[in-house]
C-alpha cells in the first residue's frame, strides 16, 4: 500500500521563511537577467552569503561543519530559489553531497559546507537519463586509475572545484571523485535555459588515486533521489513564480475596455495552474517526508517528477500565450520561466520516462 504521509518540521518552516525573503531580495528578475550575460552565471557575493547562512552544509553532519539536517530541509530552501529563478551552484552541490555521504567519502564535506562548489557528471554524449548507462571508463594502472570518456550536461562545471563523474570499472558503475582545477577539460554547452551554465567534461587521460573512487551502489541511489527531489522542488517554485507573473499581467493589461484577467477562459486556465501547483507541492513534500525518514522514496520521487515536469511546462507555455505577441519576445519574463521549465522537464528524465519506470515498479512482476 502506498503511503501518503506529508510532514513539515519546525526546522523546515524556519528555513522556508528565511529562504523566501532572501531569494526575493537577492534574485529579482533584473538581477537574473544581468547574470545571464556573465561568464559564471551567478553572483559570488550572493553565494558567499548563502554559505555564511549555513545553507551549503544543511545536509552535512555537524562533525564535518554542517547542520546535520537532511535532504528534506534542502528541498525547502530550493523551492523559493525556483520561484525567483535564482542562479547558483547550490542544487548541483547538494546532489554531490548526498552521493558522497552514501558512498562514505567524507573528506571533502567540510570544504563543501564552507562554500566549495561541487557538481556531478553523470551523462554521456547521448544524454541518456539512465544513470547506469555509462560509457566512460576507469582502468587500473598500479595504485592509480586512468579515466577515459566524455561527460555532458555538467552544471556549473566551469567554476566547480569538485566533480563526481560516473565511470565503469571492471564493468561495474562507480563514481570518480575529482578535484579541480579542470582548465582545458571543460567546454561550455549551449542550453535552452540561459540562467544556467552547462559544460562537457573530457576525462581522457586523467589519473586519480584508487581511493578517489566510490563503488558503493548506494551512492548512485542517493544521487538519483537527490536529483529528482531537488528538480521537483525547483519546478514547484517555478510554477508559483510563473503564476505570479501571469496573474500580475492579467490584472494590469487592458483590452476592449476591460482587464483581460476578467475573462473567464483566462481565469479557468490560471485556476488549473494553481491546482497543478498544489498537486506538485503535495508530491514534493510527500517525497521529501519519505527521504527525511530514510524510507524507499523511488515511487514517490518518480511520481513527483512526472507531475511537476508536466505542470511547469504547461504553466510556462500558458504564460507566454497569455502575454500575446509580447510573450514571444525576449523582454517578457514568462520566457525565462518557460525555458527553466523545459530544462527541468528533461533533466534526469521527463514525465514519459518516469511513468515507464513507475509502470515497472507498480505493475511489474
Amino acid at each position: 500500500m502506498l503511503s501518503n504521509r506529508i510532514s513539515f518540521s519546525g526546522e523546515q518552516g524556519m528555513l522556508l521563511e528565511t529562504a523566501v525573503g532572501f531569494c526575493r531580495e537577492r534574485s529579482p528578475v533584473s538581477a537574473v537577467r544581468a547574470l545571464m550575460g556573465g561568464a559564471d552565471g551567478f553572483d559570488p557575493a550572493v553565494w558567499a552569503e548563502m554559505a555564511a547562512l549555513g545553507w551549503c552544509g544543511i545536509a552535512i553532519p555537524e562533525r564535518f561543519g554542517g547542520s546535520g539536517l537532511g535532504l528534506a530541509e534542502v528541498a525547502t530552501v530550493v523551492e523559493p530559489m525556483g520561484r525567483h529563478l535564482m542562479a547558483t551552484p547550490f542544487v548541483s552541490g547538494q546532489i554531490a553531497v548526498q552521493a558522497l555521504l552514501a558512498g562514505g567519502h567524507m573528506a571533502l564535506l567540510p570544504r563543501i559546507a564552507q562554500g566549495a562548489i561541487a557538481t556531478t557528471a553523470v551523462f554521456e554524449r547521448d544524454g541518456d537519463w539512465d544513470l547506469a548507462a555509462i560509457e566512460a571508463t576507469a582502468t587500473r594502472h598500479g595504485d592509480h586509475l586512468r579515466l577515459e570518456g566524455v561527460k555532458t550536461l555538467v552544471e556549473h562545471g566551469g567554476v566547480a572545484e569538485i566533480v563526481l563523474a560516473s565511470v565503469r570499472l571492471d564493468g561495474a558503475p562507480a563514481l570518480a571523485v575529482l578535484e579541480g582545477p579542470f582548465a582545458g577539460r571543460m567546454r561550455a554547452e549551449a542550453v535552452i535555459d540561459e540562467t544556467r551554465r552547462s559544460f562537457s567534461l573530457d576525462l581522457t587521460g586523467l589519473e586519480i588515486p584508487t581511493a578517489s573512487l566510490i563503488t558503493d551502489p548506494a551512492a548512485f541511489i542517493a544521487l538519483r533521489d537527490a536529483a529528482l527531489l531537488l528538480s521537483v522542488a525547483e519546478a514547484a517554485g517555478g510554477i508559483a513564480g510563473v503564476l505570479d507573473v501571469t496573474v500580475d499581467y492579467l490584472n494590469n493589461r487592458t483590452a476592449f475596455g476591460r482587464k483581460i484577467g476578467s475573462y473567464q477562459s483566462l481565469k479557468h486556465a490560471c485556476a488549473d495552474i494553481l491546482v497543478g501547483l498544489e498537486r506538485s507541492r503535495s508530491h514534493l513534500y510527500h517525497a521529501a517526508t519519505l527521504c527525511g525518514a530514510n524510507e524507499d522514496a523511488e515511487v514517490a520521487l518518480r511520481m513527483a517528477k512526472a507531475e511537476a515536469s508536466d505542470v511547469f511546462a504547461n504553466a510556462g507555455d500558458r504564460a507566454v500565450q497569455f502575454h500575446g505577441g509580447f510573450g514571444f519576445t525576449w523582454d517578457c519574463d514568462a520566457q525565462l520561466y518557460l525555458r527553466r521549465a523545459l530544462w527541468l522537464q528533461y533533466s534526469f528524465g521527463d514525465a514519459a520516462h518516469h511513468r515507464r519506470k513507475l509502470a515497472d515498479l507498480l505493475l511489474g512482476d
